[in-house]
């Protein structure tokens, strides 16, 4: 079950003049769960809008520790999971579907091994059959261009994320 939904996101100017709690909290929404990247970022305050907040999430997301980076993309759920998902990984992942979910599974499992994280890839609409291409040819590139390539995506859904926060549809949610 998802948890509750806290409201409005808050504005560039509100995260400013929060605890790093407080702040850490507000990115989970956008990040999921990274403890270090969001105690990261929220050192980086103030900032002076949306824009600015990405730029420095951006920044900091590509200069971090390979560990801190690894951290900040297994915060997202598996591909296709279906327990323990945030409100907003379970708005992305959409409806189940079993046999695309048991060849996920599959994936996931030895895109782990070999990689020593978890696939990560910004949805944006696609169905779960229509990520599987991408699944399987991520398993062929090298380890540390898939890890950029996840931490780019991590951003893009984070982005996308809080255009949705910020949007109308959110305040009616």
């Amino acid at each position: 079950m998802p948890a509750p939904d806290p409201g409005p996101f808050p504005t560039a100017g509100d995260l400013n003049d929060v605890s790093v709690g407080e702040f850490s909290a507000a990115m989970a929404l956008l990040f999921e769960p990274a403890p270090r990247f969001a105690a990261w970022l929220a050192a980086a305050r103030p900032f002076r809008g949306d824009d600015e907040l990405m730029a420095a999430a951006a920044r900091i997301a590509r200069s971090m520790t390979r560990v801190d980076q690894i951290e900040l993309v297994n915060a997202h759920p598996q591909l296709g999971a279906r327990d323990r998902l945030s409100s907003a990984s379970e708005r992305e992942q959409g409806d189940e579907d079993d046999p695309v979910d048991r060849e996920l599974a599959k994936l996931n499992a030895t895109y782990e091994r070999r990689f020593g994280f978890r696939y990560l890839v910004y949805v944006n609409g696609r169905s779960r059959a229509e990520l599987l291409p991408g699944f399987r040819a991520a398993l062929g590139r090298p380890p540390d261009a898939e890890l950029q390539r996840a931490l780019e995506d991590t951003l893009a859904i984070a982005a996308d994320r809080l255009r949705w926060l910020r949007s109308p549809m959110a305040a009616s949610a």
